[in-house]
């Protein structure tokens, strides 16, 4: 079968990332600076074909593709990785490549396996609040995924620490202070992104539907995320969560952020099921 363009470019993204992410593993373990900055290149080459595919995609549909669960893997794939540029370009925070560019590789392999076909939208969709609040929450997801990597990065440094084992591993992740800020600020970014992803969506329910809120399973389960991520924020400034507690909180609260991104519309029928029913 002859692939179209859409489907070249991103294919062309996801061997980009592929590599970048496999020389990211190997700088990972043999600390060599060049090593980084060319994965670092690979990888803006991906994102260059990653962001021409999506353009390609949205030409073709007539809307922004972030409809059915093929486009929302691969907008989620492309924030991701330019979410982490962007944070390099501030922060450079060592070792964080090793860990972003296997999952965003895996969100896009994901959803090339998913049913591509572009169908008309459903009027409910047909509204400015779908780029709106599609795209707000998507880049919420982003930065909560990163924020769950660098938790993933805080447990293994003190587990090395905890465990006296000062090998290679405790040599190539930052200090365990300098994870936790880290920790700290994308949290804060995050929740203040899906709050307003919330409140978008409630404003879009209430042009589809009539109702600002209707406890519908995807309602329902944004507004657990959002108490979860409120909490563990509340804990954190004031009495002082940090460390352990609060990574793990992270990366329980993404687990449940996961469930609602994906398994809401696969498991429980709702209004929001339209992404199942598309493909």
């Amino acid at each position: 079968m002859i692939k179209t363009l859409y489907e070249l470019l991103l294919t062309g993204a996801l061997c980009f990332y592929t590599l970048a992410t496999v020389i990211f593993l190997v700088q990972f373990i043999t600390l060599k600076k060049r090593m980084e900055k060319a994965a670092t290149g690979i990888l803006c080459a991906g994102l260059l074909f990653h962001t021409s595919a999506i353009a390609v995609r949205w030409a073709q549909a007539g809307h922004i593709p972030l409809v059915h669960m093929h486009e929302s893997l691969s907008f989620l794939s492309i924030v991701i990785v330019a979410g982490f540029l962007l944070a390099q370009i501030k922060n450079r925070l060592k070792s964080l490549g090793a860990f972003v560019t296997p999952l965003a590789s895996i969100l896009l392999a994901c959803a090339l396996t998913q049913e591509r076909t572009i169908v008309p939208l459903p009027p409910a969709l047909q509204s400015i609040w779908l780029p709106i609040h599609a795209t707000i929450s998507i880049v919420a997801y982003a930065i909560f995924t990163i924020s769950f990597l660098i938790a993933v990065m805080y447990l293994i440094q003190e587990r090395q620490i905890k465990t006296k084992k000062l090998g290679g591993i405790f040599q190539r992740l930052p200090s365990l202070d300098g994870l936790d800020a880290i920790l700290g600020r994308t949290l804060a970014l995050g929740f203040a992104i899906l709050t307003l992803g919330i409140i978008t969506g409630s404003i879009w329910a209430e042009e589809a539907w009539g109702a600002y809120w209707s406890w519908d399973p995807k309602e329902t389960w944004s507004l657990v995320t959002w108490l979860l991520y409120a909490a563990i924020l509340h804990q954190r400034f004031t009495i002082g969560w940090r460390g352990r507690r609060a990574a793990t909180m992270t990366i329980i609260a993404f687990l449940v952020l996961i469930f609602t991104f994906l398994g809401v519309n696969l498991l429980i029928p709702g209004e929001h099921s339209y992404a199942t029913r598309l493909q």
